[in-house]
């Protein structure tokens, strides 16, 4: 994925990687590693449908974009599609205190209370990795030279999902224990 210029392949990609972490839970077979699968899952499951809603709806002139450089500058040109990717983006890698840096870490966690400390390190590393291509996106929307921008006519419900999508990972900063709480609880019951 680190190569991959094409934004739908490199989210492909991205996405085998982060099942590999949802993996990690899995393999560590206890209610602690189960909740933090089922966190981890609705957090990616957020964090994708709203960089697919920013994905799907840039185009130039009709033209969908594709690719990485397609993004450039558009901090300049469309801010609020830039700031919302970027979230989404940060909390991809794993960032604090972005939803997305809870749901591996109590994966990590997971992994470490049951002695798989080889797998839980070469999990962070990988997240380490894969920050890479993630930050990419970022460096390029507000650090590149401003293309042709986007038309800015955003369909309600995919302005819908952002909204919803943003609002969550940001919310999650503030009041983590519910969602967190409820995960654990779901993870509990398929254990009893």
């Amino acid at each position: 994925a680190i190569a991959q210029t094409n934004l739908k392949r490199l989210f492909a990609y991205s996405s085998i990687g982060n099942m590999g972490y949802a993996l990690i839970g899995i393999v560590a077979g206890t209610p602690e590693g189960a909740g933090a699968v089922i966190l981890y899952m609705l957090i990616y499951m957020v964090m994708t449908a709203g960089v697919f809603a920013i994905i799907i709806g840039m185009r130039h002139d009709g033209i969908r974009a594709n690719h990485i450089s397609d993004l450039s500058g558009i901090s300049a040109t469309n801010p609020v599609l830039a700031y919302a990717m970027a979230i989404f983006m940060f909390s991809m890698s794993g960032i604090p205190p972005l939803a997305g840096f809870f749901g591996k870490l109590f994966i990590f966690q997971a992994a470490v209370a049951e002695q798989y400390y080889i797998l839980a390190t070469l999990g962070i590393l990988t997240s380490v990795v894969a920050a890479f291509y993630y930050l990419k996106i970022v460096k390029v929307m507000f650090f590149d030279e401003s293309v042709e921008p986007f038309e800015k006519d955003i369909p309600f419900a995919r302005r819908v999902v952002l909204f919803v999508a943003v609002v969550f990972l940001l919310a999650f900063i503030f009041r983590p224990e519910a969602i967190v709480g409820s995960a654990q609880s779901a993870a509990a019951s398929l254990f009893i």
